[in-house]
């Protein structure tokens, strides 16, 4: 089968589906690759490149006339597709009614690119995520360019300059990038969202998580987030409010099935400080502020600058192309199990279903709902009487009373056989068990205020000291007591596990951020 990549038509987009690399793992599935003359030019990918990673490079309507065609959005021209064929984009199937008729109309498989279903197997197709996270980037660094200031302190022979204050609006692929983007400039960043399970997520990235009591948000069956209800926008405006008025630079990237929520009004736009900016990430779906305008760079009466700008990833056309590629790429692998070029669409797989909009000349959208998770849901807690909660109360108490004492006995046992044994252990024995002890202690202690984000390199530690038990028990191996014998064989048994163990988990992640060659 060949697979189409034309030049993509919506004025100003540089973005093109596949990059001569991509192409070359296309080719890899069994396909032959066909290129538009000049699809790439815009992301600096010449002809020629394509040529020399395999593709031919013909005019559009061949292009368009391939058994599939992938585009980063809907071509205008889709009448031009041949019926049978499957185009492979991204369609806004939730604000076009009538896209899904007419692809059954022409027979042509349709798969939205954007509806791909947020469970953990389909990531690696997820364009909405490489498109966030490129635009969160990008969101900063245009702030940066119209910002009146350094994002870092700076303490010179001439003064002392503050830091800019940076304030994000949800913590999703975008806000996250946005986070950790404005952080390396040396920003304070704060950072809110209704979710308060992400505030590990934004704290270790660099950013203070701001709460706002009383708003939780909740993820639907196909893992997008719900719009906030009237009790949760009234909490978090209150703070909205607040952060705005401290911040020098303002992200906002609240964006629910391609409608964007107010979260900046105009009163508080008018309340910030001159100079400001306001990066508006959701402007394609209105603005989260009251004042976007989707496309433009808006000035307020009071200084303040506000971003509707729509095309961030298409600025940074190269590396979005590259990444939006490798989605293509693994949609197609997904669609090609025996890698001979044949597309097999199965929609028994919820991640497949979830994305086709038509096929076979049936409209299929919307598709039924994804679970997120299989874990059944929680039983309701029953209501209890006062006299239940009261005895039920007493009967905690006398359980961990019981509890209390029994640990207490098994304590004082433990001292007294420790201490009949180093009363008739030879001296060396209490030298060396004082040591155990202490770094029993320590380590305990050490390990348990040990970050989550240094577990990689305290397990790098971990891995040279079973390299010095290891050696230790080899060098005990072969001993006249059989007892110490065993005992060193099982060391180093236990530390040979924890070693090789160590080192390939610890390759698996070193090779998880490996730039591909």
């Amino acid at each position: 089968m060949r697979i189409g990549v034309p030049r993509e038509d919506r004025a100003g987009e540089r973005l093109v589906a596949a990059t001569p690399r991509t192409v070359a793992k296309l080719r890899d599935l069994g396909y032959d690759v066909v290129v538009e003359r000049g699809a790439g030019t815009a992301a600096t990918f010449t002809d020629a490149a394509y040529e020399v990673a395999g593709a031919t490079v013909a005019d559009r309507a061949d292009v368009l006339g391939c058994d599939v065609v992938t585009t980063v959005t809907l071509p205008a021209d889709t009448s031009a597709l041949a019926p049978g064929a499957t185009l492979v984009a991204m369609m806004s199937p939730h604000g076009d009614a009538a896209l899904a008729e007419r692809l059954a109309a022409q027979r042509v498989t349709g798969l939205a690119l954007d509806a791909v279903p947020r469970i953990s197997r389909a990531q690696a197709l997820d364009v909405l995520s490489t498109l966030s996270n490129v635009a969160g980037y990008r969101a900063v660094i245009e702030s940066a360019e119209e910002f009146g200031g350094m994002f870092t302190g700076q303490v010179t022979a001439a003064g002392k300059t503050a830091p800019a204050n940076v304030f994000v609006i949800g913590a999703g692929v975008a806000g996250l990038a946005a986070i950790g983007t404005a952080s390396s400039l040396g920003a304070q960043v704060r950072a809110f969202d209704v979710r308060p399970e992400v505030g590990e997520q934004i704290e270790s990235m660099g950013a203070q998580f701001v709460q706002a009591a009383g708003a939780a948000q909740e993820v639907s069956t196909d893992g997008y987030a719900r719009e906030l209800t009237a009790e949760q926008e009234r909490l978090t405006e209150q703070m909205y409010a607040e952060q705005t008025a401290w911040a020098d630079i303002v992200v906002t990237t609240a964006l629910v099935r391609g409608r964007a929520p107010r979260t900046i009004t105009a009163a508080m736009v008018a309340a910030m400080k001159p100079g400001s900016v306001i990066v508006d990430l959701a402007a394609s779906g209105g603005g989260n502020c009251e004042l976007t305008v989707p496309g433009e760079r808006v000035v307020t009466d009071n200084g303040v600058v506000v971003l509707g700008w729509t095309d961030l990833p298409s600025r940074m056309p190269q590396h979005t192309s590259q990444l939006f590629g490798t989605n293509v790429v693994h949609l197609m692998a997904l669609l090609t199990p025996g890698k001979d070029g044949q597309l097999v669409l199965d929609l028994d797989d919820p991640v497949q279903r979830g994305m086709t909009v038509a096929h076979d000349g049936e409209v299929l959208w919307p598709p039924p709902p994804v679970a997120v998770s299989a874990a059944p849901a929680a039983p309701a807690a029953p209501v209890e009487t006062p006299e239940e909660a009261a005895a039920r109360q007493a009967a905690e108490a006398d359980a961990a009373q019981r509890r209390a004492r029994r640990r207490s006995v098994l304590y004082a046992l433990g001292a007294v056989l420790v201490a009949l044994g180093i009363t008739v252990s030879p001296p060396e024995f209490l030298g060396h068990f004082t040591v155990f002890a202490l770094a029993v202690v320590v380590g305990y202690y050490v390990i348990s205020n040990v970050s989550h984000s240094l577990h990689t390199p305290l397990m790098a530690t971990t891995n040279a000291i079973s390299g010095i038990i290891l050696v230790g028990a080899l060098l005990q191996i072969g001993d006249a007591s059989w007892l110490v014998t065993s005992l060193a064989f099982v060391a180093a048994t236990v530390a040979a596990i924890n070693i090789f163990g160590g080192f390939l988990v610890a390759n698996r992640m070193i090779t998880m951020f490996r730039k591909e060659v």
